[in-house]
């Protein structure tokens, strides 16, 4: 399985809203909030808005939203 790619806060953002139903609630401090659902449930998903989002910290952003790898690069 390829390693995760870095991307920058907005680059998520822009993907999980396009590809995952994900709107964008507001803003707190340097985070975007976003929210959508998933298998029936509500989430909310904070965004840090960083030049880069490491791979560890991607991949739990990923556990949060229920999206698996497979399904988060198919979206690249």
């Amino acid at each position: 399985m390829p390693r995760l790619p870095i991307l920058s806060g907005k680059q998520l953002a822009k993907i999980l809203c396009k590809h995952f139903g994900f709107t964008e609630s507001r803003i707190a401090g340097s985070h975007l909030i976003l929210k959508g659902a998933r298998n029936g449930q509500a989430k909310t998903i904070p965004i840090p808005l960083h030049p880069e989002i490491g791979r560890h910290l991607l991949s739990r952003i990923l556990k949060e939203a229920e999206i698996s790898r497979e399904e988060f690069e198919n979206a690249l």
